[in-house]
């Protein structure tokens, strides 16, 4: 029997909201959503045809509400992470895979 031992340092949050990620590879933005988020990384979906794989770095671009953007002075919260996992099983349910982004 297999044990599947928890790897996380911190709590993580389920948060869908909408995302950017710039590849550099392919000099573009891929949009996506997020599913859980903590202080050291994400957990997102892209479009199957985005160009990443382990070990790439990524920018993510969070927009942020009207409000919210009013209050911090920036329409979005940018931050740079690896892609440590690619997920790759819901491919053919809905044409998305899934990018573990651990940030730096």
């Amino acid at each position: 029997m297999e044990v599947l031992t928890e790897q996380r340092k911190c709590i993580r949050a389920n948060l869908c909201w909408p995302v950017s990620v710039w590849v550099p590879e392919a000099k573009r933005f891929f949009n996506g959503r997020s599913s859980n988020i903590s202080k050291v990384g994400v957990f997102i979906t892209v479009p199957m045809t985005t160009p990443v794989h382990a070990g790439n770095v990524v920018e993510l671009n969070f927009p942020r509400t009207a409000d919210l953007a009013e209050e911090k002075g920036q329409f979005a919260r940018i931050k740079k992470g690896r892609v440590v996992r690619v997920e790759r099983r819901n491919i053919l349910k809905d044409a998305c895979i899934g990018l573990g982004i651990a940030f730096e």
